[in-house]
């Protein structure tokens, strides 16, 4: 697997906790993808993010830079050519995901999602947190 989407829970997780998804974002050698679109849902929960991790405003955005390191943000014009199609697989599932299929399109890769409406879909391979665990266990 040389490269998977994840979506903005698996990031956010990543944020607030210093726990096993934090660690599989920074220790894997996999070239994380992350639609630019979803930072404006970051933004919209920082200050719930801070609230739960106690952090400062600073030491949130060192934070975030830090992820950042492990995450190659996808410029919107990258994934728009295939928003139509991750609209007719997402759109009668979950419309807000739609990003997220139109990157891994764009890059035919899978999704990282513990969310159960991608499991909906049956056109892009997505792993929960459990799955990546397992891969790299080899089992």
């Amino acid at each position: 697997m040389k490269a998977i989407v994840i979506d903005t829970n698996i990031f956010m997780s990543a944020l607030i906790k210093e726990g096993l998804t934090r660690q599989l974002l920074t220790d894997l050698k996999i070239n994380f993808l992350f639609p630019e679109f979803e930072f404006k849902e970051i933004s919209k929960y920082k200050q719930k993010i801070i609230e739960k991790t106690k952090l400062s405003e600073e030491e949130f955005y060192i934070l975030l830079l830090r992820l950042l390191k492990y995450v190659r943000v996808v410029p919107e014009e990258v994934i728009l050519k295939y928003k139509k199609e991750a609209d007719e697989i997402m759109g009668n599932i979950h419309k807000e995901d739609t990003a997220f299929i139109a990157t891994a399109l764009a890059f035919n890769c899978p999704i990282w999602s513990d969310d159960k409406h991608f499991q909906k879909q049956e056109i892009i391979k997505v792993f929960t947190t459990k799955n990546i665990i397992n891969f790299i266990k080899g089992k």
